[in-house]
């Protein structure tokens, strides 16, 4: 095939006529985001339009476009980076990704798309559907609440004499994608594990079975697809003496578990003990506040009047406030109740559960327990928050690179490795 020239944020680059954008782009170093885009699928998909570029003066998905003579695409501008960050962040609301339960992470595309846009939150509401768990394939599980339709089980899954096992139901917004069950069980256990696989989040199940990884396994784990991954921690002044500091943490509705990650530092705690006095705090087990503070961290999110109280006075009492955790950032584990009534939560756990008291099957009452909220809220929905750190928990190094980087300034920035959702 001839080459041609093209041209990618007004810089000029060469690649072979009718080779896919994508591939072009990434063959010369420049990252196009995608979901649904697979080189061997022709003609691509085209569904996810995370890869959505300016062509020739038309927003259109890179995916479909093939490179020609004179192409001029603009990949780079501040309302596309924003445009692709906001379709990926419509997914993560929209379905149910908990991502430190699902055995798919560390090898879902869906989250490795949120790592390398440098996504912590969604600025979506989420929407907690309680969608429908398809138990009934022999040796397959369907999640529908983690399916992003990117149509690929559709195109790709087909028994050996070539009968399509998934497809399309309803239209518009009730799209779901079915599955023959006929058909599924007469895959081998090869094919069934590749139609696992070959979904890019956590939708498609085996059954009694686990494909999950230890960190550092995983395909998403250590490294970037992008030649230089950088992801600023804050556009703060530049770096100052460091002056002695004082920082409050809290934990909310949480595990405690960020805060035991806080101390994983070792022996770098040492330096910060130089650096910082901790005011109200569980590591000094000092109640209330009795100094304004430099800096807060909570962990949590709000489950009950008494967190947001908290948060609250957190913020009134904090020049920089820090949520660290998935449970602060959107809910986390604690949230899994959102896809319920509180009404249900209640009955389930008090009155149809096991009891070590017998005959006691009562929902507790008393003006002196915090009231439940109807759902786990995230700390950015109820007060403002300065920085977000992902992660279940983050790690040490990521959340103290942040604490520094606010607290004395400076150009850090994050590691692909720190950046992650569990």
């Amino acid at each position: 095939m001839p080459t041609c020239n093209f041209w990618i944020d007004g810089k000029q680059y060469t690649a072979e006529a009718g080779t896919n954008l994508v591939d072009a782009a990434r063959a010369n170093g420049i990252f196009i985001p995608s979901l649904c885009y697979f080189p061997h699928l022709d003609p691509p998909l085209g569904t996810c339009r995370t890869c959505t570029c300016q062509i020739n003066g038309r927003y259109n998905p890179a995916c479909t476009e093939s490179v020609r003579e004179g192409l001029k695409v603009e990949v780079y501008t501040p309302e596309l980076v924003d445009m692709r960050k906001a379709l990926v962040e419509m997914m993560f609301a929209e379905g149910n990704h908990f991502c430190p339960a699902c055995e798919k992470s560390g090898n879902c595309d869906l989250q490795h798309m949120g790592y390398e846009l440098g996504i912590s939150t969604s600025r979506f509401p989420h929407l907690f559907q309680d969608r429908l768990i398809d138990y009934r394939p022999e040796r397959l599980v369907l999640e529908h609440n983690r399916c992003i339709k990117c149509r690929r089980c559709v195109e790709e899954v087909f028994t050996a004499d070539g009968h399509r096992v998934f497809m399309y139901l309803n239209r518009g917004n009730e799209t779901v994608v079915g599955i023959d069950y006929e058909q599924a069980a007469r895959l081998s256990d090869a094919e069934t594990r590749q139609a696992a696989k070959i979904c890019p989040t956590g939708a498609i199940l085996l059954r009694g079975k686990t494909l999950a990884e230890p960190f550092g396994n995983r395909t998403f784990d250590l490294h970037s697809v992008q030649s230089s991954y950088q992801h600023p921690i804050s556009e703060g002044p530049p770096a100052t003496p460091r002056k002695k500091k004082t920082i409050a943490t809290v934990s909310l509705a949480g595990c405690f578990g960020c805060h035991m990650s806080m101390l994983d530092i070792d022996t770098e705690f040492l330096e910060v003990a130089e650096l910082v006095t901790f005011n109200k705090s569980p590591l000094t087990d000092i109640k209330t506040f009795t100094q304004r503070c430099d800096l807060g961290i909570v962990e949590g999110g709000c489950a009950n009047a008494e967190n947001i109280e908290t948060l609250r006075t957190f913020r009134e009492m904090c020049d920089i406030l820090v949520v660290m955790g998935e449970c602060a950032l959107w809910g986390g584990v604690p949230a899994l109740r959102n896809t319920f009534p509180l009404g249900e939560c209640l009955e389930e756990a008090y009155l149809h559960s096991l009891t070590s008291e017998p005959g006691e099957r009562t929902i507790p009452y008393s003006e002196d327990l915090p009231k439940i909220l109807n759902r786990v809220y995230g700390c950015h929905e109820i007060v403002e928050v300065d920085y977000l750190i992902p992660g279940c928990p983050p790690a040490a190094s990521h959340i103290w690179k942040v604490v520094k980087s606010l607290l004395w300034g400076g150009d850090d920035s994050l590691l692909y490795a720190e950046f992650k959702y569990d």
